[in-house]
């Protein structure tokens, strides 16, 4: 297969630095057309970076929804694109994400360092900034490769490339296979240098960080300060005055390691649906309540990594306009579903959020399809998480009728999600 340049302002036609041109086709008709590039990981390759950086950098810049991490290397973006149109988006990829800023050489390593991302370059050996602005950094920040380990797509296009000869030989001899880096989802301590726009991952986590500092100051409480009352009496007075669907169980399960257990009463779960309940009604609604003071405060109470805070969050950060607010809280949702365990927690905490309200009012079922729509959109939930979740009904976390209603009122996405896995099967 031809070959071109790396850097598309070099017309030099013996520049070292070579790539396959983008090759795509565009497959499907209607709402469920789609392009797919066959050749993404082969480029990838050459570039030193994973293929997930550059199937999501097209998906910002298109406004598409993408896949991350296809098992059978077919790289999608959702909707009908020129391989000419991608390849102009590739040479900002390149200039933004893979060239030195010294030398604009491509002999890069992504490295991340107190949350910035560096281009550390094996040519001049500079050490160059990647804007984290971009949207792309978030994501990069997030989804680090591990050490030494490549996907499957990945190890394909390597074997491919060496069989063809047209691999990045100096990218295989430099051992630039863009995953030295082996720290999971990264430090993301604010960089003070680069400016960071409101409402995003990094705002939020400089914003955490400086409340989580104040935190760990002594704090001097004088005898004639005000405190909440923590007795039994008090306590129960006040979850007497939650709304009927906190007032049933905010958390399900005793200990960490048994979820099957029964919780309640004066937990550090119950304590943050207290808190988040009176500072909802405190300010005049949910929507007001910080996603900052809400990290901070389940900090405080020592359960800000813990799986089943997500099931208290659902609970008490949403109300009927869900499909609307999840968008607005996808910050610190993310920043708090760090493994697959938290994840099903967050979608038993949906399953419940749901159930209860179309207990309520049947028609409410008819937001399900939305409400997974959007947390699959926002990149919260995975495809794998909620196709599994969509087998089978469970009373883990509300009565198995109600779990069945909420399942039959997802068919339309879940439905949608199995169209389009098949769909790439079958190619």
């Amino acid at each position: 297969m031809a070959t071109i340049n790396i850097r598309s302002d070099v017309k030099d036609p013996f520049y070292r630095y070579k790539m396959e041109r983008l090759q795509s086709k565009i497959e499907g008709k209607g709402n469920g057309i789609k392009t797919v590039i066959v050749n993404l990981s082969s480029v990838a390759q050459s570039l030193a970076r994973p293929g997930a950086y550059v199937i999501k950098y097209f998906g910002f810049e298109l406004g598409a929804q993408t896949n991350t991490n296809p098992a059978d290397d077919r790289w999608i973006i959702n909707g009908a694109h020129e391989a000419s149109k991608l390849q102009d988006y590739l040479d900002g990829f390149i200039n933004k994400f893979v060239l030195c800023k010294k030398c604009k050489n491509p002999e890069t390593d992504v490295v991340i360092k107190d949350g910035r991302i560096l281009l550390d370059c094996k040519a001049c050996g500079q050490r160059s900034d990647v804007d984290l602005r971009l949207k792309l950094s978030g994501f990069i920040l997030k989804n680090q490769p591990k050490k030494g380990k490549k996907d499957k797509s990945e190890k394909k296009a390597a074997r491919k490339a060496k069989q063809n000869g047209n691999g990045n030989v100096d990218a295989e001899e430099n051992g630039h296979d863009g995953s030295e880096n082996n720290s999971q989802n990264g430090s993301n301590d604010d960089n003070g240098d680069v400016g960071i726009e409101a409402n995003s991952d990094d705002e939020l986590t400089r914003r955490i960080k400086a409340g989580a500092d104040e935190l760990d100051e002594p704090v001097e409480v004088k005898d004639n300060e005000w405190t909440v009352d923590m007795s039994a009496e008090a306590v129960k007075a006040r979850q007497q005055q939650l709304p009927d669907d906190l007032k049933q169980k905010l958390v399900l399960g005793g200990d960490d390691d048994d979820e099957d257990g029964e919780g309640g009463g004066n937990s550090t779960y119950d304590q943050l649906g207290n808190w988040i309940a009176s500072e909802a009604e405190e300010k005049g609604g949910v929507d007001e309540v910080d996603d900052v003071a809400i990290y901070l405060k389940a900090k405080e109470l020592g359960i800000e990594t813990k799986h089943r805070t997500l099931l208290v969050l659902v609970q008490t950060i949403f109300d009927d306009n869900i499909v609307k607010q999840v968008p607005k809280r996808a910050s610190m949702l993310k920043s708090m579903i760090t493994s697959e365990k938290h994840q099903k927690a967050l979608l038993g905490g949906i399953e419940r959020f749901i159930g209860l309200r179309g207990q309520k009012d049947a028609a409410f079922y008819d937001q399900t399809s939305k409400i997974l729509l959007v947390l699959y959109n926002e990149d919260i939930l995975p495809e794998d998480v909620i196709t599994k979740w969509g087998t089978k009904a469970s009373k883990k976390y509300i009565d198995l009728a109600t779990s069945k209603k909420v399942r039959k009122s997802a068919e339309t996405f879940l439905t949608w999600l199995a169209e389009a896995e098949s769909d790439e099967d079958s190619e």
